[in-house]
């Protein structure tokens, strides 16, 4: 008779012993396997929320595109660019403090950072409904900006607001918000008695030239006595507002994409650390680290 065929333990305090120590190393190995995935969610989160504050800033410093535009006519864009930056960095906080609180399971802050993840989901939810209901209202103070912009308009003064428009209209290849006749509004560039044009808005046919024209230029071999005709321009026929919009749609998808992968990170996150902090059984403050 083999030694090895030993019939299945099933009675006794040493088969309770072997089934209690099975039990506890497979929610041992549970409790590191959440462990570092609650660690590697949140050093993803740090990252976004880096990306969100780099958004933010990139607002406020930008000074060569359309954003430029509405950022010096609107102040709801600044106060959006404020909000970004501020969100950004409560995200790359409780990432800090979500690691910290999984790798060295310390209950007190894995709650906390359950709280905060619950606040910025909410306020995630509340601003993106915000901003959908206003999406509308957006597009009308664009139109407003710009064709005040170019009424406004000014050749002989130097402006950070004319010169991102100049920048807008030359990269995009466009010419007024409508269109080109939008130009037509400009007291000064109608009082010309020849053909003069807004030189950012010039048609090249060649893309070689690499440098930004500003103010109004005149037509070569064009004088004529009828005044300043707009149909004579060499410029873009097509207005910005389409060009403007889809680039903004672009961009916007692009924000929404990073805050719906936001999103899931922290409702994964939350489940994650409702889990280990179930299964941390005593608070043990010695583990946090002293700085």
């Amino acid at each position: 008779v083999s030694l090895c065929n030993f019939p299945p333990c099933s009675h006794g305090p040493e088969c309770s012993e072997d089934r209690s120590s099975r039990t506890s190393r497979m929610g041992s190995a549970c409790i590191k396997v959440t462990k570092y995935f609650l660690f590697l969610f949140n050093l993803l989160f740090f990252i976004l929320g880096a990306v969100i504050l780099g958004f933010g800033v990139w607002i406020l410093a930008d000074r060569s595109s359309f954003i430029s535009v509405l950022k010096t006519s609107s102040s709801s864009l600044n106060v959006g660019a404020y909000i970004f930056i501020g969100v950004g960095a409560v995200t790359m906080l409780m990432g800090f403090l979500g690691c910290i609180g999984a790798v060295n399971e310390v209950r007190c802050l894995l709650g906390l950072y359950f709280a905060f993840l619950l606040l910025i989901l909410i306020a995630q939810v509340t601003a993106g409904i915000l901003f959908y209901l206003n999406m509308g209202k957006l597009k009308q103070e664009m139109g407003s900006i710009v064709a005040n912009l170019i009424r406004n308009y000014n050749s002989s003064h130097e402006d950070s607001l004319q010169e991102a428009w100049d920048y807008v209209q030359a990269q995009v290849k466009c010419c007024g918000w409508i269109d080109f006749y939008n130009w037509t509004d400009n007291a000064e560039l109608m009082n010309h008695t020849e053909v003069t044009y807004p030189c950012s808005c010039e048609d090249k046919k060649d893309n070689d030239s690499v440098f930004l024209r500003k103010g109004f230029c005149k037509a070569p071999g064009n004088e004529t006595q009828s005044g300043n005709i707009p149909e004579d321009w060499p410029v873009y026929q097509e207005g910005c507002m389409k060009k403007v919009q889809a680039w903004l749609q672009e961009n916007l998808s692009m924000i929404l994409g990073v805050c719906g992968g936001i999103t899931i990170i922290e409702v994964l996150g939350m489940l994650l650390s409702i889990c280990l902090c179930r299964h941390v059984h005593s608070e043990d403050y010695s583990k946090v680290p002293k700085y």
